[in-house]
């Protein structure tokens, strides 16, 4: 009897698991997925901040982000005893090794190269005879005894600077080294002498004992202050007229630091501590900021100041690196966000269309255990209990997944995204399951979207819905985009809004095609027709959550996809703006010109396809500007805008017009009025050899500032290449190879001076063999390839990690699109497969079943289609006045333009993730006929079945 007992009461979950094993395995699946991806997220934002500071810290000039503390020599009224212990190394090292204790968290020092020691802060002019004087100007050298020396470079000659006996104020001699380029620059060989005055006009003999060469030429003991390795050629600002002089570094024993506080030179005792961005993280920048405007200027300098002296002073550059960091963190952050909130926003809908679904197949079982007196509390508490089982340990796994993917990043961040996975699921399937049988339910008709009318507090709830989308939307396209102090969760949930707006919107409107369709319809011969569509509109996969899952992942995948080739195209026209063509040959100076024979070389290269000479011509003067409105009427791309006071000095373009037409085509330039600059009349060619008088008047095309300036009438101009005048008959707002926004374009064949300055090309050449036809002609001329500047806009961490983010985003958004497209049809799959089965039975073939499943998809799909297209655009159109993309495309790269580069549409986007939804719409309904027709009629009709 107590076996029989135990027998009848087996456990609830072991029992439901073991019934329904492929529902749970699906459900587990599903969660791991979206537990992965969404503790994943924040983890691989934490990744890319975190290598993007670093990143940004290590690839910093180290004059920049070395922290130096300085302070100046010992008063002079202390004794000389106690002057010189402080300048030498125990002493530097000791308040070293405590400055290094009191660097406050997070900055930490890389040990390895700090550096410390006694420095002339002024230079000294060295007059022996044997130094180099370009301008008849001597040398000017700073002297240094600086810690750790022989770690840091090798002996290249000679013997390393000692000091054979102790060093003092007093002391006259000393000994030291220069690197190798210092001694190549200046002459300077081992056993040299070089004289340092002190302030009493006493010589202190330098001697070169060795050249040296840095182990690390480019870390931050020698970057710090580049004159320890690199001699310079500097300008004398002193000097009346523009001469220059050399100016370097000489680098004294370690412990010689004493000898230099009786020089007038203005010695300075200073510790260089590099930072170690090891153990940064990206949420460390914030507190980094605080603690380096301590330092320099707060309770941190009066911590460094009890450590080094009084007089001690804190300076560095990483806080404006940390600042740059920040503020291309918080560029880029509005964008990321956006992918965020939409990719969660299809996740949770998924997960709830899951539930329905679960919740759908179990409705009479459920509905008999009701009607048998089964409480709520205790079929929800089982279904908890069910859900708990399947969900939690998925969870689980996926937060596991993604630590062991994503290695760097907080903890926590993405435990709760996973706990909110696994809690959203665990309590949406009980709650969603039992509130649909609150009372006890008989088998009710079937739900008509055509004739059925939605209840009161359905429409009041959308109604609701809709008109604080509406508002939310209407207050974004008032105020703008565009966040100050960070991300704006606004301005984030607009495709979640807009995606809401259409959902609740085309619901209600999809019965309105349908009845105006049936009508017409059921006339025809045949019942396909007729059928599908009142299958369409029967079916409840048609409903707002299903629809709006769709139109957030097409939306989604719309704006990542347009994100993502904006950046490529952004990059593609930077690259093209820099160079102006595919390839481009220039002098090394402005003035210097192309020879003829260079010109026929390089056009006669295979892979050539247009080449086009250029002369070109910077700072004209132009004349004073018309009164009035002037300027001709556009007549190139684009007249643009443009201000005729700024365009004082502008570019003057030689070029000969048909040529550079096609060329304009080609790299997909501003078409070019090349016929407004034909060279007739007075603007004809002139003969070899002879000058023309200064009215001639040639055609030009300017940039809009110029041709507001110069207005209609014909303007004299001197240039180098003639003097003449110019008559304005078009304006173009872009002109290749030509870096400033105000130009002015002539015929180079009506020019005095024709020979080009450069030469444009288009096609393909190879860059070996072109620049081998270059260097024949001489190492004066340069070449540059547009691929190769392409190739310079490589990703930093932080904009290669949120462009691989958005990839995800466009990926994970298809997938979840598809993944509502199958929910919403396995919703109905076996009224599907009933409804086949009993057509077959009156004489339904295998084709037609095809053709009805798919009719009866195609409406549904045309509607999320439809409406992703709308969805995503609307969400472009929306979002793009305030996200620039620049930061994600240009930043980091020096020399780029950096003008704002706004989202587009990209049609692709668009378009392949809505065909994708109608394909597989009507794929599944092609799979779900054939596996009909494999099973039988008496399988699916079986007796008491209410479907």
């Amino acid at each position: 009897m107590r076996h029989n007992d135990r027998a009848a009461s087996a456990p609830w979950i072991r029992t439901r698991l073991r019934t329904a094993p492929g529902a749970a395995t699906a459900l587990a699946v599903l969660v791991l997925v979206t537990a992965f991806l969404a503790a994943a997220f924040p983890r691989a934002v934490d990744a890319y901040e975190t290598k993007g500071l670093r990143h940004d810290i290590l690839t910093a000039d180290a004059g920049r982000s070395t922290l130096e503390v300085a302070r100046p020599q010992p008063g002079l009224e202390l004794p000389q005893a106690q002057r010189d212990d402080e300048a030498r190394s125990p002493e530097l090292a000791r308040i070293g090794a405590g400055l290094l204790k009191a660097l406050p968290a997070p900055l930490r020092a890389d040990t390895s190269s700090v550096a410390y020691g006694v420095r002339t802060s002024k230079p000294a002019v060295a007059n022996e005879p044997w130094l180099p004087r370009p301008e008849a100007v001597p040398p000017q050298l700073s002297y240094v005894a600086q810690s750790g020396l022989k770690e840091h470079a090798t002996l290249a000659s000679g013997a390393w600077p000692t000091t054979p006996q102790e060093v003092t104020s007093d002391s006259r001699e000393v000994q030291g080294a220069v690197t190798e380029e210092t001694a190549a620059e200046l002459k300077v060989k081992a056993g040299a002498t070089i004289t340092l005055l002190t302030a009493a006009q006493e010589p202190i003999t330098v001697t070169i004992t060795g050249i040296v060469a840095p182990r690390d030429p480019q870390g931050s003991y020698w970057s710090a202050d580049p004159l320890l390795r690199t001699p310079s050629l500097v300008l004398d600002t002193a000097s009346p007229f523009p001469v220059h002089y050399w100016t370097g570094t000489v680098l004294l024993a370690e412990d010689s630091g004493p000898a230099l506080l009786s020089t007038a030179a203005e010695p300075v005792l200073f510790w260089r501590i590099p930072p170690d961005p090891a153990g940064l993280t990206g949420p460390d920048d914030a507190r980094l900021t605080s603690v380096i405007a301590s330092l320099e200027s707060g309770p941190g300098l009066l911590k460094v100041r009890e450590i080094a002296g009084d007089t001690a002073v804190f300076a560095t550059g990483l806080g404006h690196i940390v600042e740059a960091n920040a503020r291309m963190r918080d560029a880029i952050s509005p964008v990321i966000a956006v992918a965020a909130l939409g990719i969660g926003s299809v996740a949770a809908v998924v997960l709830l269309m899951t539930g329905a679904l679960i919740a759908g197949r179990r409705k009479a079982e459920l509905a008999l255990m009701r009607s048998r007196g089964g409480s709520l509390r205790g079929i929800g508490g089982r279904l908890l209990a069910e859900t708990a089982v399947t969900v939690l340990p998925a969870s689980a796994l996926g937060l596991l997944l993604a630590t062991l993917a994503v290695g760097e990043g907080r903890f926590w961040p993405g435990a709760l995204a996973a706990a909110g996975v696994g809690l959203l699921v665990c309590v949406a399937l009980p709650l969603r399951t039992t509130l649909q049988h609150i009372r006890p339910t008989l088998h009710g008709a079937r739900e008509d979207m055509v004739s059925a009318r939605p209840s009161r507090r359905r429409t009041v709830a959308e109604l609701t819905l809709l008109v604080l989308a509406v508002g939310a939307v209407t207050a974004l396209r008032r105020r703008g985009t565009s966040a100050e102090g960070g991300t704006d969760l606004l301005v984030s949930a607009a495709p979640v809004l807009v995606a809401l707006i259409a959902a609740l919107v085309l619901v209600r409107l999809y019965p309105l095609p349908l009845r105006l369709a049936t009508r017409p319809v059921a006339r025809l011969r045949g019942a396909i027709g007729f059928l599908s569509l009142a299958r369409a509109g029967r079916s409840s996969a048609g409903g707002a959550l299903p629809l709006l899952a769709l139109l957030l992942a097409l939306a989604t995948a719309a704006f990542g996809g347009s994100v993502i080739a904006g950046i490529g195209d952004a990059r593609d026209d930077a690259a093209l703006a820099s160079v102006g063509a595919d390839a481009l040959i220039s002098g090394a100076s402005e003035r210097a010109t192309l020879p003829d024979e260079l010109v026929r070389t390089v056009r006669d290269l295979d892979g050539v396809t247009g080449a086009a000479p250029v002369r070109v011509e910077y700072s004209v003067n132009m004349p004073e500007a018309v009164a009035g409105d002037g300027g001709a009427d556009g007549g190139g791309a684009g007249t643009g805008g443009g201000s005729a006071d700024d365009a004082k000095a502008a570019a003057l373009v030689g070029i000969d017009p048909a040529s550079y037409a096609e060329l304009a085509r080609a790299t997909g330039l501003p078409a070019f009025p090349a016929a407004r600059l034909k060279a007739t009349g007075s603007s004809a060619p002139l003969p070899e050899g002879a000058e023309a008088g200064p009215d001639r008047v040639l055609p030009a095309i300017a940039s809009p500032a110029v041709a507001a300036r110069l207005g209609k009438e014909p303007r004299a101009i001197e240039t180098l290449s003639g003097d003449f005048k110019v008559q304005i008959v078009g304006t173009v707002t872009r002109v290749a190879s030509v870096s400033p926004t105000d130009f002015l374009v002539v015929n180079s064949a009506a020019l005095e001076q024709k020979a080009p300055t450069t030469l444009l090309l288009t096609g393909a050449p190879d860059p070996g063999k072109l620049r081998a036809a270059v260097e024949g002609s001489g190492k004066e001329y340069a070449v540059q390839l547009r691929s190769e500047e392409r190739a310079r806009y490589v990703n930093t961490p932080m904009q290669a990690g949120a462009e691989r983010i958005y990839l995800a985003a466009v990926a994970a958004g298809a997938g979840y699109a598809l993944l509502a497209v199958l929910l919403s049809l396995l919703q109905t799959a076996p009224e599907r497969r009933t409804l086949l089965a009993r057509l077959r039975t009156m004489g339904l073939t295998t084709g037609q079943g095809r053709k009805l499943l798919a009719f009866e998809a195609t409406p549904q799909a045309l509607l999320a289609a439809g409406g992703g297209l709308f969805t995503g655009w609307a969400t472009i159109v929306l979002l793009s006045p305030g996200i620039d993309l620049v930061p994600l495309a240009l930043a980091g790269v020096a020399g780029s333009d950096t003008s704002p580069v706004l989202l587009r549409t990209d049609l692709w986007s668009l378009a392949l993730p809505a065909a994708g939804v109608v394909a597989l719409a009507a794929a599944v309904a092609g799979v779900q006929a054939w596996w009909a027709s494999r099973r039988g009629s008496i399988t699916e009709l079986r007796a008491g079945d209410s479907r």
